[in-house]
């Protein structure tokens, strides 16, 4: 009978060991106290109870450690009697086997079921490769060539690693130690009682441990033991990176043949910089979420993103501001660590330091570009995607610092600016605010906390982060003082969460590996964890990432359908009102209206190659006389005809041509030619071209004319080739036929009948109106021109008396003249009657010219034998010929070079503006405006939109 109460015994005492091994799985303190001691203490000291203090740990969904539940101890009651001491060994024997067997077949099950609940755990922390099951049916029958078994084998648990987890063997030996001690040979009740006394002796050692002791040691432990999960989950995670990355980068080889969709936070990002376009004022447009990086200037805002994103990709400096514009950076998973700007299509390799330093120098010059003048920051966004294995997929916006102070150097209204900058994108209502405060400095100066609470006064989507915790630890007297910032009882502000990173040693030349590798040494060794100041899931810029990670999506998936539907409806509103407004017009926007006019520019200037040769040449022929024609007569033809003869006529119009051909008739040329064109130009750009005509296109082609003719120039060589030509048709004298005779003649009168017209003006002018005029229209002449009257009417009384008068009046002339019209009372001064003189000789020379030029019509015979036994000569017809031909070549010569080279020429001027403009966005809003272009450029936006976003939901409901 004992014998089987014995044995009752040993199989209660053995299965709560299984039952305790298998509900283990954390390392605890082992206290003192046996295991059996202490359950037959209780049993016999019921209101006895041993506590086991309870673990303040919470783990939020977002932490990467892992939280294990802990099991309290049951044994089941024992009750012990006295028994008679009988020496029979084989029982003793037999009852010994059986403990062995129990204890061997408790810790089998108890280990495996551990191992077994441990590999169930590794299996669910494998990533969900679902968005790959395309990929399976292209070489299933080929897996071993395209995936490394061996390196999934490795990454499954190694057997060092289920011995870690197997059930703790110095445990089981003590335990075993204990029922050895139990039965041993010897009365059951001096066993029972030896037992309590020892018990007695352990529980007495366990009341002197203090309470803080023991709550110290279960949180190393702790600690010791998360560390240990940690270390293994990102073992795990680095296999599964390079797994990934060995998949991905196997699908850009084309392996599948398949296009790669888009990555939906690359879907989500084109989004996002097509609404920054269509609402760069972040109105009630745009709600869709973005993690914006607030924080004081050198508060390590920067720092901290560029942990997240795993590399040093912003430019630094010490105390200096750098981020002197906002920069929107995409982060999403790729098989390379690259870089990209959203207009560029160069790459930047983040692996290599040549690329992140041209990265970085790239970034400040795009900064320095969109500061304007006068200005130190700008409000103009920066669009940078950053792809590699293992990055959270969120979008990040990096703002400038907020500052207290204006400092020298800056403007004076950089502080409002900022100010501005950060609300435009905090009052975002889904906006996630990442507030950056720096630990090292005294919390009082803080300013970001303030506008913060401001914008969410509820703390419903802001991440508190602290930064340079181990200069906080370090340096700070007291340290509680952290852990109320971290639990928001230090600010005024409230947060969805809190945490404490630590971004490095303060080295600008670390590698992202080192500050992770610091950090990590860093929190392990803190006393703000040991002292529970912190918790687990607050540290580290990991799981920073991995909670603003999961509030983004989150966020994205509670306000893209609301945002879709928005702009469905803004969509229908546009569509209504063009309708109604431009029913037979298509929706062009700006940049489609500016490729329809820079065709209807090309073809206009392509029409000035199909004017005719005679068209130029008339044109030009007629212009440079208009040019020249004064110079001819009053500085060529009037000198040399006052000449007594022949020979020193063309004497004096031989040397004049040549100083007028050497210096000024070839630039003139030129000159008339250039604005010729410009005129023909002008005239296909802005003639209106019937029903066709738009005139929403006339500024832009007016500026489209104005730059061409300011880039152009005449070729420089085409003075120097017009010299030589001008200059040898000037010299030609000879008259070939009676039709280019008459024809010269023509010239001639048409020259001279110009000029005595201009002159009878100035006389009329001069004088005042005649009678007919005086008497018609009831007009009179002032008195000064009554003085003009009557000393003209002088002068013409000695023109008649002497027709042959010099082109000058004598002194004495000039007295008689003066005294004449003293006698009649008018008195004038000698100037005015030089005044006068000039424009009644030259009206009495042109009338004796034209008579002379009607006398030489029969000319031509004399002219062939070179006026030889004649009267009459007409050296004058010959001059006019010698300029008639001149004009003639010159035209022609003009002609070709604005045919053959310069229309070409300014062509291609007008090419290089229309580029010009084409990627100016600013050029092209000042010239294309109006209700029409805005209604046409907004309905394409919402379209290209409302089309992004549905893309977008649909592969959001996809991955789900």
């Amino acid at each position: 009978m004992w014998r089987a109460r014995r044995a009752a015994v040993a199989c209660e005492v053995c299965q709560s060991l299984v039952k305790h091994s298998s509900g283990i799985q954390r390392n605890f303190p082992v206290q003192k106290l046996h295991l059996v001691s202490r359950s037959i203490y209780r049993s016999h000291h019921p209101a006895l109870k041993l506590q086991r203090p309870q673990l303040r740990t919470s783990f939020q969904q977002f932490s990467s450690l892992t939280n294990l539940s802990l099991h309290k101890l049951k044994l089941s009651p024992i009750k012990y009697g006295y028994q008679p001491r009988r020496n029979f060994w084989p029982a003793r024997l037999a009852a010994r086997l059986l403990k062995l067997r129990y204890i061997i077949l408790g810790s089998a099950v108890g280990g495996g079921y551990t191992a077994k609940k441990t590999f169930d755990e590794w299996k669910d922390m494998i990533p969900d490769l679902s968005d790959y099951k395309w990929i399976v049916p292209d070489f299933i029958w080929e897996i071993d060539e395209y995936i490394d078994l061996e390196k999934i084998r490795k990454a499954l648990p190694s057997s060092e690693d289920l011995a870690k987890l197997a059930p703790d063997l110095d445990k089981l030996a003590e335990s075993f130690s204990l029922l050895k001690d139990f039965f041993t040979t010897g009365s059951p009740g001096e066993t029972a009682f030896r037992a309590t006394d020892h018990g007695s002796e352990s529980d007495k050692h366990y009341r002197k441990v203090s309470d803080k002791e023991k709550i110290d040691q279960l949180q190393e432990e702790l600690l010791h033991t998360q560390l240990k999960y940690q270390r293994i989950l990102e073992r795990l995670e680095k296999e599964n990176k390079e797994l990934r990355k060995l998949v991905l980068q196997k699908d850009d080889k084309g392996i599948h043949h398949r296009k790669l969709k888009k990555s939906l936070i690359d879907m989500y990002s084109e989004v996002l910089d097509v609404l920054s376009d269509y609402d760069a004022s972040y109105n009630t447009q745009d709600h869709l979420p973005r993690v914006v990086v607030v924080g004081d200037q050198s508060a390590g805002k920067t720092s901290v993103l560029e942990m997240i994103a795993q590399a040093r990709i912003f430019p630094r400096g010490s105390g200096e501001m750098m981020t002197r514009s906002p920069v929107k950076v995409t982060l999403s998973e790729g098989p390379h660590h690259v870089a990209l700007f959203k207009d560029s299509s160069r790459e930047f390799d983040l692996t290599k330091e040549e690329d992140l330093a041209a990265l970085r120098h790239e970034i400040e010059l795009r900064m320095r570009k969109n500061v304007k003048e006068g200005c130190t920051v700008s409000p103009e966004t920066i669009s940078l995607n950053v792809k590699g294995p293992g990055l959270q997929r969120m979008v990040l916006v990096d703002l400038p610092g907020v500052i207290n102070t204006v400092t020298s150097g800056m403007a004076p209204d950089t502080k409002e600016t900022i100010f501005s900058i950060s609300k435009a994108y905090m009052q975002n209502p889904n906006a996630i605010i990442l507030c950056i405060q720096d630990g090292s400095v005294d919390a009082e100066r803080s300013i970001v906390t303030d506008l913060v609470s401001q914008m969410d006064p509820h703390g419903r989507r802001t991440i508190f982060v602290l930064t340079k915790v181990d200069l906080a630890e370090k340096n700070v007297a007291s340290p509680s003082r952290i852990q109320q910032i971290i639990e928001g009882k230090l600010f005024p502000m409230k947060a969805l969460g809190y945490f404490a990173v630590v971004t490095g040693k303060g080295n600008s030349s670390e590698s992202i590996e080192a500050i992770r590798e610091y950090e990590e040494e860093f929190f392990q060794n803190s006393k703000l964890l040991k002292t529970s100041m912190l918790k687990a899931h607050q540290v580290t810029t990991r799981n920073l990432s991995l909670a603003v990670s999961d509030c983004f999506w989150k966020m994205v998936r509670e306000s893209v359908e609301q945002q879709a539907d928005s702009f469905k409806a803004t969509r229908f509103n546009l569509e209504t009102e063009w309708k109604n407004n431009y029913p037979r017009l298509r929706e062009l926007d700006r940049n489609e209206l500016f490729e329809k006019a820079k065709n209807e520019i090309l073809d206009e200037v392509i029409s000035l190659s199909q004017v005719t040769p005679k068209h130029w040449e008339e044109i030009l022929q007629q212009t440079l006389w208009e040019r020249v024609s004064t110079h001819v007569i009053e500085n060529i033809y009037l000198p040399a005809a006052q000449t007594m003869n022949s020979g020193t006529f063309n004497t004096t119009v031989d040397i004049k041509l040549k100083q007028w051909t050497d210096k000024q008739l070839p630039n003139k040329a030129v000159e008339v030619a250039w604005e010729t064109l410009q005129e023909e130009f002008s005239r296909f750009m802005t003639e209106p071209k019937g029903k066709e005509h738009d005139d929403i296109f006339d500024k832009l082609k007016e500026a489209v004319k104005e730059e061409s003719i300011k880039r152009h120039k005449w070729n420089d060589f085409a003075e120097d080739s017009l010299r030589v030509i001008q200059h040898n048709a000037l010299e030609d004298r000879s008259i070939s036929d009676k039709q280019q005779w008459d024809a010269a003649i023509y010239f001639m009168e048409e020259a001279l009948q110009a000029r005595l017209k201009d002159t009878e003006n100035a006389i009329e002018n001069m004088i005042g109106p005649d009678w007919k005029k005086r008497w018609l229209y009831w007009k009179n002449r002032t008195q000064e021109q009554g003085v003009h009257n009557e000393t003209k009417n002088e002068l013409e009384k000695m023109l008649k008396c002497n027709e042959e008068h010099p082109a000058y009046l004598a002194s004495d002339e000039i007295t008689t003249v003066r005294k004449n019209l003293e006698s009649r009372g008018v008195e004038v001064d000698p100037s005015l009657i030089k005044d006068t003189w000039h424009q009644v000789y030259r009206r009495h020379f042109l009338k004796t010219a034209l008579n002379h030029c009607n006398l030489c019509r029969r000319g031509f015979y004399y002219y062939q034998r070179h006026f030889i036994d004649s009267e009459l000569e007409c050296n004058d017809v010959v001059l006019f010929w010698r300029i008639q031909r001149m004009l003639a070549i010159t035209a022609n010569t003009l002609r070709q070079q604005l045919t053959n080279t310069e229309v070409r020429r300014l062509e291609k001027n007008v090419k290089e503006v229309l580029e010009d403009f084409a990627e100016d966005g600013e050029k092209k809003i000042k010239l294309l405006t109006g209700k029409r272009v805005q209604l046409a450029e907004d309905l394409k936006k919402v379209r290209e939109i409302q089309e992004k976003l549905d893309a977008f939901i649909e592969a959001l409901h996809q991955e789900k």
